[in-house]
């Protein structure tokens, strides 16, 4: 089956939610039309004139980029300016363009997993990791023999979900009690009378953005007029996604020969691979972050590493991170180059998320290099 626009960006958002991207950032559909089918797609870092000229000589239905095209907010796409013209270009064509940047560098698997895996980095982390989805617990009492009942309601709108397991939840038992006032129409007892009650207090945990579904679930499955429940807002705790990544090589390596690794597993530019260190150091451990990184040099000296692998280093921060004894190497190598690996992810990810819902398309990922130095002395 051809699957639309919409079906691939569907995968896609899955693949790299865009509620992970930076608040500064712009992700997602730029041009196409969501009921437009798609038989071929072209991954690329960069949305550049030449790239885009690929897409539609190659009669791509979608390009997805890495970077985006418009990420500054603009008042005209006219095709008076380059990027204008761009635009125009794509929508003649009926080529549809998508970008997942940062939220692309903070999923799991992302942008900086798919540069460590290029570099053979075994038990990875992030960097910086990223809280996890916000979590409530709710506890609900309901009588004895309503307990499954209750539960199956409860796990079918979305609560007690935890890993592999579903309906997980905690019970005990024990008295409730109450008094029926005037209007009051009681499940149980009668008006003015004090009821007892056994009761099962139950415990289970779900996605806050399920809280209403949830919430609503359990008024229709309790028999009381008035059930008694709470809602608890659970502490946020690290989660695997997030940016960069700290790993260890599978054996150590001297840097100079570390430094070799990383060009030999690279895409060529003429940028290359510089180096930050004495040639000799013995590099085991190692940070990357694909893209621009000399922000990150706080996270990457605490998480205690040999190395650090990233791009577009800049002299002052690289210089005052060497000032550091107990610093780590760096590695500086194209920014395009630090990128270029996820593609292949990307690629990958978004083959199997379509064939699972039984959809197939073409798929090329783009050799062109797009780094932005061209020549070097």
């Amino acid at each position: 089956m051809t699957p639309t626009l919409a079906d691939v960006i569907a995968v896609l958002d899955r693949l790299y939610n865009p509620a992970w991207a930076e608040s500064w950032d712009a992700v997602g559909l730029v041009t196409g039309d969501p009921e437009q089918q798609v038989r071929r797609i072209l991954f690329a870092v960069d949305p550049m004139r030449a790239v885009v000229d690929e897409a539609i000589g190659g009669d791509f239905d979608l390009l997805v980029t890495h970077h985006p095209l418009l990420l500054r907010g603009v008042n005209s796409v006219a095709a008076t300016t380059p990027k204008g013209r761009v635009v125009h270009d794509l929508i003649r064509s009926g080529t549809a363009l998508h970008v997942c940047h940062t939220n692309a560098d903070n999923a799991n698997p992302g942008v900086s997993d798919a540069l460590a895996a290029a570099l053979g980095l075994q038990d990875t982390r992030p960097l910086k990791a990223m809280p996890s989805d916000p979590m409530d617990k709710l506890v609900v009492f309901v009588p004895v023999d309503e307990t499954q009942t209750m539960l199956d309601a409860l796990a079918k709108a979305g609560a007690g979900q935890i890993g592999d397991y579903e309906r997980a939840a905690w019970s005990g038992i024990g008295e409730g009690t109450f008094r029926p006032l005037e209007g009051a129409n009681p499940t149980i007892g009668q008006v003015g009378d004090i009821e007892v009650v056994p009761e099962n207090r139950l415990e289970l945990i779900l996605p806050r953005h399920k809280r209403r579904a949830v919430v609503e679930a359990l008024k229709a499955a309790h028999s009381y007029e008035e059930p008694a429940f709470d809602i608890y807002e659970l502490a946020a705790l690290p989660s695997e996604r997030g940016g960069g990544r700290v790993g260890a090589l599978s054996a150590p390596l001297p840097l100079r020969d570390f430094a070799r690794l990383v060009a030999d597993h690279l895409p060529r530019t003429e940028h290359g691979v510089r180096v930050s260190g004495d040639p000799e150091r013995t590099i085991e451990t190692v940070a990357v972050v694909g893209g621009a990184g000399d922000s990150e040099f706080e996270r990457v000296r605490a998480a205690g590493v040999d190395a650090y692998v990233t791009a577009d280093l800049r002299h002052h921060p690289a210089t005052e991170a060497q000032a550091y004894d107990e610093g780590p190497a760096l590695v500086d190598v194209a920014h395009w180059a630090s990128e270029w690996p996820w593609l292949r992810d990307a690629e990958r990810l978004l083959l199997e998320g379509l064939a699972a819902q039984g959809s197939t398309v073409d798929t090329h990922i783009s050799t062109l290099c797009t780094d932005a130095w061209t020549l070097r002395f």
